[in-house]
């Protein structure tokens, strides 16, 4: 064999120690972003659970050993808690010390003087049980990063196959058969982790990338208030979902809506009155609609909702149970949240300029507003 195992777990070391330092300062310390902080842990007790096996065959092996395997779990719990924290929160602390707590006992209890895997099946099914939560994590996280996602969740899942295959070698053939040390020796599991840290460790920076490019696009569509879509965004959006309509011989409803006298709100209250009054406005909005439908803040108290599929009752209906969700908005100091009133203007396959439309419901608007507020009028009196 070209490198022995003592070369490998020393190159080992150097690379999940530079990997760790660029991952730290070029990507964590970038976002703060939980699963990349718990990568860097991760690395840094694969670095120091590499460096703990140097140790191996000599008189401090009864602390060495142990301690790696320990390390090296610990370094699994991490990647696992870094998965989970792709879509929900970390395990509690139980679950996070059981596995090494479960491989130190195994190890103190299996001569771990003299015996070189001592503690080895709970070590080995630990390592394949992580990895594999892992790759249960990293598989549904995101859908949209389906191009980073993929590397890291192969890479992870096939080093679990590797420690479970490990494990069943490790009982059927022994440490010392020809087919683990064949297939499933020291020296393959350093250089296979080795290629593990790599992939996984470009593949996170590409998810930060995505994501902080993703965050950049979010902010540059959505308004800073309400977290609506922004005038733009909405018009373009719509714009191409009218598109997307005329061709699927689509129908469905605009709704145009204004706070009524909402500057007094603002005169009387305060501006952070109004800001509420508008966040909450916004809140009812995406509480009543589909997560299909389209909801905008048009400017100042003008928001607007495309509403595919909708007849004028059902935006009508849509109209009241917004008004509805901000009556029962809570407030303090005397606020009462103000009234709305709506314009509605419908759209048939024949639709093609989102213009148009707005104009059309921002005249029926005009009428609420000039029959007295707090009611919706169709811009078609038909409708």
């Amino acid at each position: 064999m070209g490198l022995d195992l003592v070369t490998l777990r020393v190159a080992f070391s150097l690379m999940a120690l530079l990997l760790g330092l660029l991952f730290y300062f070029f990507a964590y310390r970038t976002t703060r972003a939980p699963y990349s902080g718990w990568w860097c842990v991760a690395l840094a007790l694969f670095l120091t659970g590499a460096l703990a096996f140097l140790l191996d065959g000599t008189a401090l092996q009864r602390w060495t050993n142990p301690l790696g395997h320990v390390l090296l779990v610990s370094g699994a719990v991490s990647v696992w808690v870094s998965a989970r924290s792709l879509r929900r929160s970390p395990p509690r602390p139980l679950l996070f010390a059981a596995a090494p707590a479960a491989t130190l006992v195994a190890c103190a209890l299996d001569s771990p003087a003299t015996n070189t895997w001592a503690g080895g099946p709970v070590f080995l099914a630990s390592m394949g049980l992580l990895f594999g939560l892992a790759t249960r994590e990293m598989w549904p996280a995101e859908p949209a990063y389906t191009r980073v996602r993929i590397p890291m969740t192969a890479s992870v899942g096939l080093v679990s196959v590797f420690y479970l295959g490990r494990l069943i070698a490790f009982l059927t053939d022994g440490p010392g058969g020809p087919t683990f040390e064949l297939l499933f020796g020291s020296a393959t599991t350093t250089m296979l982790t080795m290629v593990l840290l790599v992939v996984v460790s470009f593949s996170m920076a590409g998810l930060i990338s995505e994501q902080q490019t993703r965050a950049l696009r979010m902010v540059a569509t959505r308004d800073d208030l309400t977290g609506l879509l922004n005038r733009k965004a909405f018009l373009d959006l719509a714009a191409a979902q009218l598109r997307d309509r005329a061709v699927t011989q689509g129908t469905g409803a605009l709704i145009l809506a204004d706070l009524d006298k909402f500057k007094a709100v603002n005169d009387t209250y305060g501006h952070a009155a109004g800001d509420m009054a508008l966040q909450a406005f916004g809140a009812a909005c995406q509480d009543t609609v589909r997560s299909t439908d389209l909801v905008g803040r048009y400017g100042g108290e003008e928001f607007v909702l495309l509403i595919p599929g909708a007849s004028a009752g059902r935006a009508e209906e849509i109209a009241v149970e917004v008004s509805r969700r901000l009556a029962q908005v809570p407030t303090v100091d005397g606020l009462e949240m103000p009234t709305v009133s709506y314009g509605v203007a419908l759209y048939d396959a024949g639709t093609s300029d989102v213009e148009d439309l707005i104009a059309a419901a921002d005249r029926a608007l005009y009428r609420a507003k000039s029959l007295g507020r707090n009611r919706t009028v169709h811009s078609d009196p038909r409708g």
